[in-house]
């Protein structure tokens, strides 16, 4: 699996011939890689406009590409915001509710999520092709992508510690702009530009995974919701900024000198208890997630959880987990 940003074709559909052989390399004789655009067509083509563009298949003869239309911006944060609002609407009605559910296309974005990236590991693991992600810049909605795909595909990244190494490869050294994607949240009143909750789209999806699948994951939604607030609002440095450079350079953040490390807190044998599923259980096989409408829910545990109370189920996985101690 591979991931990039948009190759820069232009209006004039310039070539780039160290490119088209770089991933001539990727592929052997006869075989056929899969390019996966996270834009629609339509997109796609403008973005020649300004500079970017897609493959042309001329160029790239043994690349079939594929687009699979993500959101990853204002319509993203809007979607968010009204999913927000109507969580914590005390007076609607179960009718009203339902229908602002559906209107804010949050699970919309959700299922659109999923289905891309099994899609990607299904090119891989049944076709066993190569395959290319990509969207404009290559920060955002292509993450996201290849990070579900290798959940499902690979049981090392359903660890508790590959899954922490999952997110320092596919999201923070990739280059995610966390500070500029999470700067305020639904909860802010001012709306930037640049706001998208793409890194809280992956850890739904990742819920939903954990939800179909309860005993392959060794992490448990706590470690979800942990880092839902650490990349909002965290004491550590590592969701700080927007790339590596911004964080290695001395006359910038210094974020590796001035800040510790959220997976060094999380990795103390007393922390690290908490953060675990009981019910897990080592699965070597690829899981595949059902993306029926059925299928998808609303994630309750972290969009409800300052209006319903989870003392109950607390106490229920505090007991599962003192018998699986105790067994």
């Amino acid at each position: 699996m591979l991931r990039s940003s948009q190759p820069l074709t232009g209006p004039n559909r310039k070539r780039c011939r160290e490119d088209e052989l770089l991933l001539g390399t990727v592929l052997g004789e006869g075989q056929q890689g899969f390019i996966i655009d996270t834009r629609s067509a339509q997109a796609a083509k403008q973005a020649r406009m300004t500079g970017g563009g897609t493959e042309p298949k001329a160029s790239y003869p043994q690349w079939r590409r594929l687009h699979r239309p993500l959101e990853r911006g204002r319509p993203l944060q809007e979607s968010f915001t009204k999913l927000v609002e109507a969580c914590n609407d005390p007076a609607t009605s179960t009718e009203r509710w339902l229908s602002r559910l559906e209107s804010c296309r949050w699970l919309s974005h959700v299922k659109a999520a999923l289905s891309t990236a099994c899609l990607a590991a299904q090119c891989m693991d049944r076709e066993e092709a190569s395959v290319l992600v990509h969207g404009a810049e290559g920060t955002d909605t292509t993450l996201l992508v290849t990070a579900l795909a290798q959940v499902i595909l690979d049981p090392s990244c359903r660890t508790l510690l590959g899954f922490q190494g999952l997110l320092e490869r596919e999201w923070i050294e990739a280059g995610h702009p966390f500070h500029l994607r999470c700067a305020r949240s639904a909860y802010s009143h001012a709306r930037l530009k640049q706001e998208a909750p793409l890194f809280l789209l992956f850890l739904d999806c990742v819920w939903q995974l954990s939800r179909q699948f309860p005993f392959s994951l060794e992490f448990s939604e706590h470690l979800l919701l942990t880092l839902f607030d650490n990349a909002y609002a965290s004491a550590y440095g590592t969701f700080l900024c927007n790339n590596e450079k911004e964080r290695r350079v001395e006359c910038l953040c210094k974020v590796k000198e001035s800040t510790l490390s959220l997976w060094g807190w999380l990795n103390q044998p007393a922390e690290r208890k908490k953060y675990l599923n009981p019910l897990y259980s080592p699965n070597a096989l690829v899981i595949w997630p059902s993306v029926e409408p059925q299928s998808i829910q609303l994630w309750q545990g972290l969009f409800l959880r300052w209006i319903r109370s989870s003392q109950y189920l607390d106490e229920a996985w505090a007991e599962v987990q003192r018998l699986v101690e105790s067994s």
